[in-house]
């Protein structure tokens, strides 16, 4: 039967709860263990998908098209495990799948309840991912014990004890100890209080992880072991780090992997752990010095967390060639100002992601352009790739007035479409193209070069389409179609024969990449923009000589 492991958080949100579970998975995966990770998130709302970026942040895709937490995407980079729609469940979606049940009749005309409807459906939800061939299920529980919203959540995790066995099941709560200046105190009050309330609900922690500016000292961390009830030992401090990337080392040292083992009894002799592999991510971490600067050509770019597996990809490039990734974040809507003052030119690589709307995608074409005449290293996602195709149709090709459908229906170019077979699908979810599909790259290319491989699987999350009525058209001027579906109804990867990397896909490769294995169109713009970098400061770049420049 597979252990369980639940992850909570009091006091203030954003502590790293996500980062806590995705480092104590990746422990145990370092201890020979087959760990797969969950969220439970409060929200109402059926899955993250609909809700403006601004509210959440990233939408994280998995491989069969589930649009989850981005806490997700934490958890895959660091147990390198793939998951899939069944890790993120949300009030919404419990709620829905009870409320369907009782149309159905299957509660047999009971008054459906939160206990024990809501509940045992939460239950279910835990161990539907709880298969045979795991060991440990990580489940992270979204909000802050005390939120009204997440009552149903603890009281489900506190049955799923007593119906496991308290050998089986491991509670974790991650607080916050802040430092108080006028004082100079670190103060253990907020933990105390927290602790306090999540046993008010029938939850007694088994490890307490205390975040904190700086490390706590021992007497602190014995003074929250008597006020809380837990062993001095359970009492883990997660101090402000480096990188992220450093975290599993530092609550290793901490103990944090050696007493969930204890509490949920598996013997780390039959499991002794190797660090090495992680040590090795922290090491090239740490030596990435080389300075590049990349412009992330963004319509939400007040929330950094809106990219974060864009801006995390760059990161892994860059640790790749040992180079320190500046992300320069330029607001799509600005970007035809800052052209104007010459802004872009310090830039040394360009990323445009994806987004949904009409906002900014003037100022994503008019980035794009520059990218092109510069000969400056450009990666489009998705939007990105349409924005791209959108800019060289206009530009190079000189069919005025060229558009997407999204942005114009009336446009006289429709270079970026809807499908046919999507047109009537009146649900928003509906028309997308979510989750992974294989592509077919072009021999001689530069995906192709890139990936190694003809035949390549990337996560989608899209509406629109490049229109391939256009195709032959924008090939005579030297745009190539480098990817397409299988049956070649769809481009998937586009780029220009003559620029060093001006490269689009219309995927989201930034799911997919992991610390010690960057994607590789990503380790492929930061190769190409430390080569513009060499060439900007040194013998100067080269303007506007790449094939069909207007």
């Amino acid at each position: 039967m597979p252990k369980h492991i639940f992850v909570t958080g009091g006091v203030a949100s954003s502590l790293g709860k996500g980062l806590t579970a995705s480092s104590l998975g990746r422990l145990l995966k370092l201890r020979g263990l087959r760990v797969t990770m969950q969220k439970l998130d409060p929200y109402i709302n059926v899955d993250p998908g609909t809700m403006n970026p601004y509210e959440h942040g990233e939408v994280f895709v998995t491989d069969d098209g589930g649009e989850t937490d981005l806490d997700l995407g934490h958890y895959e980079r660091f147990t390198d495990e793939n998951l899939t729609r069944n890790s993120n469940a949300t009030t919404g979606s419990i709620y829905q799948a009870v409320l369907a049940a009782e149309r159905r009749g299957d509660y047999l005309g009971k008054t459906v309840q939160v206990i024990p409807h809501i509940t045992d459906e939460i239950k279910r939800r835990i161990s539907r991912i709880a298969t045979d061939d795991i060991d440990v299920v990580i489940t992270e529980v979204g909000g802050t014990v005390g939120d009204i919203e997440i009552l149903p959540f603890l009281e489900a995790i506190r049955q799923f004890r007593k119906e496991a066995g308290r050998d089986n099941v491991c509670y974790v709560h991650v607080t916050l100890v802040p430092f108080i200046g006028p004082s100079g105190e670190q103060k253990t009050k907020p933990t105390q209080h927290s602790v306090t309330e999540l046993r008010s609900r029938g939850i007694q922690p088994d490890l307490i992880v205390c975040r904190s500016e700086e490390p706590l000292s021992d007497d602190l961390k014995v003074k929250i072991s008597n006020l809380c009830d837990v062993d001095a030992k359970a009492v883990v401090n997660a101090a402000d780090a480096r990188n992220i990337y450093e975290l599993p080392l530092i609550l290793h040292d901490e103990g944090l992997d050696d007493v969930a083992c204890e509490v949920l009894r598996i013997d780390t002799d039959a499991y002794p752990l190797d660090l090495g592999p992680w040590e090795s991510v922290v090491q090239l971490v740490e030596s990435a010095t080389r300075p590049v600067r990349i412009g992330l050509i963004g319509k939400y770019v007040q929330l950094p967390d809106a990219y974060l597996s864009v801006v995390e990809s760059l990161k892994h490039a860059g640790f790749h060639h040992g180079a320190a990734v500046e992300i320069d974040w330029i607001q799509a809507e600005e970007v035809e100002g800052l052209l104007a003052d010459g802004r872009l030119a310090d830039l040394d690589g360009m990323v445009i992601p994806g987004g949904f709307g009409a906002r900014g995608v003037e100022g994503k074409i008019a980035a794009a352009r520059y990218a092109r005449e510069e000969l400056l290293p450009c990666l489009g996602l998705c939007l990105g790739l349409q924005t791209m195709t959108i800019e060289f149709a206009r530009n190079v090709v000189g069919l005025t007035g060229a558009n997407s459908t999204e942005f114009d229906p009336t446009t006289p170019h429709p270079v970026i479409d809807l499908m046919h077979d999507q047109r009537d699908v009146s649900d928003k979810g509906g028309t997308m193209r979510l989750g992974a599909y294989y592509a077919v790259l072009e021999p001689g290319t530069k995906v192709a070069a890139a990936y190694g491989e003809q035949v390549v699987s990337e996560r989608h999350r899209h509406r629109w389409e490049f229109n391939a009525n256009y195709r032959a058209r924008l090939a005579e001027h030297g745009f190539v179609c480098s990817g397409t579906s299988p049956d070649r109804r769809l481009v998937e990867f586009i780029e220009l024969a003559d620029h060093p990397f001006w490269v689009g896909t219309q995927a989201h490769p930034e799911f997919k990449s992991r610390p010690d294995r960057p994607h590789p169109l990503f380790r492929e713009l930061i190769a190409h923009a430390l080569t513009f970098r060499e060439q900007r400061l040194g013998a100067g770049v080269p303007h506007a000589v790449s094939a069909g420049v207007s």
